[in-house]
């Protein structure tokens, strides 16, 4: 088969043999795919930096037709990104980045929308203040672009608008916001401020709203709450990083 160019991001590596690295890749063109990179751990390989975990390399990928490893024979490095190898909380965002990648994703079903997103976000991990609101708006595009995305407007159930209530019902398994009529007997639902709704929204949407938003600690941290248990959901358990993210 003819050979695929394309952007990747490495989201992980491992060493199979004295010469040889397996690397899970998330591509712009091809999205997830597990490569065979014969002689990427020799001193003069043509590898050297290209299979370097979280970063951006423009990779030429050989597909194979049956179920064996598709095959990388060249990878050279395009973009790192310093705030990672500065921040230890960068780094496990980044972590966390790459598990997200790699676990919502099916193999050969491109997302170059969420390849961007991805890039954006580990280029500004360093920024202390917003990396948060970060993280929670790369979860939102992960789960948007799997058709997940939790409705935070509509009853996930009915349709009905639920903006004029003060508090709101939200279930994780449910699909986001629910009616006082839709909330009675469905599991694990949660009540939540107006604010955080709103907060939630405005990560969720395109534009710079999240970014000037100026909500209360508790606001930010439900809002991380109830998106990391729609993660979870999604995902069939809590994320490996999640407990680690000094965010």
């Amino acid at each position: 088969m003819a050979a695929n160019r394309s952007l990747a991001l490495v989201t992980r590596a491992v060493d199979v043999t004295e010469s040889s690295t397996v690397a899970t890749l998330f591509t712009r063109e091809m999205g997830k795919v597990s490569a065979l990179a014969k002689g990427a751990r020799r001193l003069k390989s043509a590898f050297q930096g290209g299979l370097d975990l979280l970063g951006v390399s423009d990779i030429v990928l050989l597909p194979k037709a049956s179920e064996s490893l598709d095959l990388l024979t060249e990878a050279a490095p395009v973009e790192r990104f310093p705030c990672l190898r500065r921040d230890l909380a960068a780094l496990y965002a980044g972590y966390y980045v790459a598990e997200l990648l790699t676990e919502l994703t099916d193999l050969h079903d491109p997302h170059p929308r969420l390849f961007d997103a991805a890039r954006i976000t580990l280029r500004h991990l360093g920024d202390v203040g917003l990396r948060p609101r970060r993280v929670v708006r790369f979860e939102l595009a992960c789960l948007r672009e799997i058709g997940l995305a939790p409705s935070f407007d509509l009853c996930c159930q009915c349709g009905e608008p639920t903006t004029a209530e003060r508090e709101t019902a939200f279930g994780p398994a449910s699909g986001g916001v629910l009616c006082p009529a839709c909330r009675p007997g469905l599991p694990d639902v949660v009540t939540l401020d107006r604010r955080t709704i709103d907060l939630a929204r405005a990560l969720a949407s395109p534009g710079n709203r999240w970014r000037e938003w100026e909500p209360a600690g508790s606001d930010l941290a439900d809002v991380r709450r109830v998106v990391g248990s729609v993660v979870s959901h999604a995902m069939g358990r809590r994320p490996r990083v999640q407990p680690y993210l000094g965010v």
